[in-house]
């Protein structure tokens, strides 16, 4: 059974920082890209940041600077540095994985995507 797991998301206020996790298991994580997804109320998805089976890293310019996507292999994990952060960051995030490139990542094709996190919440106050 393929899961995706996050966590680490909570309340912080404006600047504050939030690291996320999302351990993938079911699949053979090093071959997976696994994006980071976030939708607020009322708004549609938007995609955050992705990191390819290869390690190559892609940010949304909304975010460019201020997070930082990583991975350990060994832990089958990736996470999700989020600093500076702002009142508009406010959404649910959710992993995602992909085979090898963050393909749908790119082209915005969330629906394509077949494996799915559960969520985690992230609240920024102002």
């Amino acid at each position: 059974e393929v899961q995706l797991v996050e966590s680490g998301g909570g309340w912080v206020q404006a600047g504050g920082s939030l690291r996320l996790s999302c351990v993938v298991s079911g699949l053979k994580f090093g071959d997976y890209a696994i994006a980071w997804i976030r939708q607020a109320p009322g708004k549609e998805r938007e995609g955050v940041s992705c990191i390819s089976s290869g390690g190559t890293a892609y940010y949304a310019d909304s975010v460019e600077d201020r997070f930082t996507i990583s991975k350990d292999n060994a832990q089958n994990t990736v996470y999700l540095q989020m600093n500076s952060l702002k009142p508009e960051d406010t959404a649910v995030y959710y992993c995602a994985a992909e085979t090898y490139f963050c393909t749908y990542y790119r082209e915005m094709f969330y629906s394509g995507y077949n494996y799915w996190g559960q969520g985690t919440q992230v609240t920024v106050s102002s």
